[in-house]
């Protein structure tokens, strides 16, 4: 008559086959890592697409932080453990390289924004123009042209159209493109400068926009840059690759900004 295993070794068996499972799934995960990034709040809603995709794709963990590209620049010059910072602008992580807290030769360009009049209600400007000079509203929001590019660029339009002094008492400044956009979003604000994303990425009703012409503002170039606290990271380097490769480029078209060839 054949042995019959005993209940305790049977339960030692299924232990090592549960074990050794465990194991085999583990193993594609065993070279993860995570990586800290301070994003532009204008990239919000293209940066979680992208985390998603790019977590899926090297099982790297991703932490983001967001805000105005000045408070993040502010941030990092005071200690801020990130790994890699995405500006909305050219200026701030060009001046992380040259005060060393910056990688040499990892700053680039990942996106190109733009600027659009938007306002949730429809109809609300047929000549867009005619209406910021007009009294036909009580308030136009912009972000803060001291610390978001966004806002900067807002000021520029403003500027050539010979509006900004005359429209100051209306102006209501947000710290961030993302808190500007919500001044408009709860009718805090008629209208507001804000970015093409974000109205790509309103979800309830088209509302009345202007896309912005080029001319009245110069190009929102945003660029990234490693950060000499991610310098060694794998998975920080791995972020930096997969946003300079195709797919992560299709992401921030869809998203509504122009990428570099």
């Amino acid at each position: 008559m054949p042995d019959v295993p005993s209940p305790f070794k049977l339960n030692t068996c299924i232990h090592r086959v549960l074990l050794v499972a465990a194991m085999i799934l583990s193993a594609p995960l065993a070279g993860a890592g995570e990586v800290r990034v301070a994003i532009a709040a204008n990239f919000t809603d293209t940066a979680r697409a992208l985390i998603s995709a790019f977590e899926q794709t090297t099982h790297h963990l991703v932490s983001a932080s967001y805000g105005s590209t000045g408070k993040l620049y502010a941030q990092i010059e005071h200690g801020a453990p990130f790994d890699v910072f995405m500006a909305a602008d050219i200026r701030r992580p060009q001046l992380l390289e040259e005060n060393g807290r910056g990688v040499a030769g990892t700053r680039s360009t990942y996106a190109q924004g733009k600027l659009v009049l938007w306002s949730p209600r429809t109809e609300q400007f047929s000549d867009p123009v005619r209406w910021l000079s007009s009294a036909d509203f009580r308030k136009l929001a912009i972000a803060n042209p001291k610390t978001a590019p966004y806002g900067a660029a807002a000021e520029q339009v403003l500027t050539n159209l010979d509006l900004w002094n005359p429209i100051q008492p209306r102006l209501v400044r947000g710290d961030s493109i993302a808190q500007t956009f919500q001044f408009v979003a709860t009718h805090n604000a008629d209208a507001g400068f804000v970015a093409l994303s974000q109205v790509k990425a309103w979800d309830r009703g088209a509302g009345s926009s202007w896309p912005v012409p080029q001319q009245y503002y110069s190009p929102i170039q945003q660029q990234v840059v490693l950060l000499t606290r991610g310098e060694k990271n794998d998975a920080a380097r791995a972020w930096l690759q997969f946003l300079s490769e195709q797919e992560a480029k299709t992401i921030i078209q869809r998203f509504g900004y122009d990428t570099p060839l």
